[in-house]
């Protein structure tokens, strides 16, 4: 087996695992059928659809030539991190910490934070901009919760 295309082989693989995880949650509610849908059917269908979808993506990669191969390169640890801790935060800033004596301190003060610290994972930081996201953000969620 000779891949053709590691982007397509791997995204494709996720897809499979994500669309196999969605269909296998949803196999623990009432699935129902077309006439009489429970609430799993939906989960089910769109797990089956995302599999389906991965298989395609990589038989392609798997047959279709491509000029370079399509490597992966190497991982962007910066953003990585940045990602991953701003999500971190937002959601003990949403909850709190009681272990360590933080109390929740709200949804605007965790889009702000979230912002900030995700807009590090970018080349370049600018003060102006990831405030004025952090604000439209912030009224947005306030007016949709």
């Amino acid at each position: 087996m000779n891949i053709k295309s590691q982007k397509d082989f791997f995204s494709g693989l996720m897809f499979m695992a994500v669309g196999v995880a969605f269909a296998w949650g949803a196999s623990t509610y009432v699935i129902g059928n077309g006439a009489k849908m429970g609430p799993g059917f939906f989960p089910l269908a769109l797990g089956v659809l995302l599999s389906a979808l991965g298989g395609i993506i990589t038989f392609k990669a798997l047959v279709v030539e491509t000029v370079d191969g399509e490597k992966i390169g190497t991982i962007a640890w910066r953003p990585l991190f940045f990602i991953i801790l701003a999500n971190l935060v937002f959601g003990a800033m949403i909850g709190g910490l009681p272990s360590v004596g933080l109390p929740p301190l709200g949804l605007i003060c965790g889009i702000y934070a979230l912002t900030c610290i995700a807009s590090l994972a970018g080349d370049s930081f600018k003060v102006k901009e990831v405030l004025a996201l952090g604000t439209v953000l912030a009224i947005g969620s306030y007016l949709a919760f």
